[in-house]
């Protein structure tokens, strides 16, 4: 098992890219319909709380994908998704399974990984091991 190590960057990169385009996506969603409308159906107002959580994701999700400033960005976003969690999915249900909330404490704790560990192998950043 000791031989695997030799490709944890090129695999964290990976996890990092993978996450990241996923992100993406739910920023896509709330900031512009794509590649669904958001869930009420509505574009959210520019400046609120929720138009600021797509921004985040968008502008965030792409950062990390091509691994620019990734610790730093990455801490941000881990943040966005801890508020989240606590402000829109906890008050439903304390299980994340009931409250939908799971994917957010998922997002948080990669992100929050990606703040220690680094970008990893394809990224811009100089910090990335790979």
């Amino acid at each position: 098992m000791q031989s695997l190590n030799r490709y944890a960057p090129q695999f964290l990169g990976i996890l990092r890219i993978v996450a990241a385009l996923i992100f993406i996506a739910h920023g896509s969603q709330k900031l512009f319909g794509f590649p669904i409308a958001p869930p009420n159906g509505a574009f959210p107002p520019a400046f609120t709380l929720y138009w600021f959580a797509g921004a985040l994701e968008l502008v965030g999700g792409l950062l990390i994908l091509v691994g620019f400033q990734t610790r730093i960005v990455a801490f941000i976003l881990s943040g966005q998704m801890a508020f989240a969690y606590w402000m829109a999915h906890a008050p439903k249900s304390p299980f994340p399974v009931a409250n939908g909330g799971d994917a957010a404490i998922l997002y948080c704790f990669v992100f929050l990984y990606l703040v220690f560990a680094g970008a990893g192998a394809f990224a811009i950043d100089k910090d990335s091991r790979g």
